[in-house]
């Protein structure tokens, strides 16, 4: 685990909830983006080496409306910033962790993530994240 990519935290309106983070904390905007395999529209704050995300549902059928159906708007997951996540998703695997992603997928910034099921971390969501590699 080399960091904290980012805190995930589940909104219902971003342009709500942008001002707060932006104008009176203070933490530098870094933009908007659409992540359709989630069914989310995504805010990105610098803060540090990490970020917060706040995650906007665009539908019924994304997980965060239902997560804030079910606990209301709030900390979603933490994000750690892996090198290799298949290997990391395969040692715990093989360590009987729950997995909620076997395999990563596509996430914001062209990021590979996967998720581990919260039983795994007493009803926390983490959420493995390799970052797309620069080319020099």
């Amino acid at each position: 685990m080399n960091k904290i990519a980012h805190i995930g935290i589940a909104v219902s309106s971003l342009d709500e909830t942008i001002p707060f983070y932006r104008d009176s904390l203070g933490l530098s905007f870094e933009g908007i983006e659409e992540v359709p395999s989630e069914h989310v529209r995504v805010a990105f704050f610098k803060i540090g080496e990490s970020a917060i995300e706040l995650l906007e549902p665009l539908n019924e059928e994304s997980a965060i409306a239902k997560y804030i159906k079910k606990k209301g708007e709030g900390i979603h997951h933490i994000a750690l910033d892996v090198d290799n996540i298949q290997e990391r998703l395969n040692h715990l695997k093989e360590q009987g962790i729950p997995l909620i992603h076997e395999q990563p997928k596509t996430g914001a910034h062209n990021s590979q993530v996967a998720f581990l099921h919260p039983k795994a971390a007493q009803g926390v969501l983490y959420e493995l994240c390799e970052q797309e590699q620069e080319d020099h």
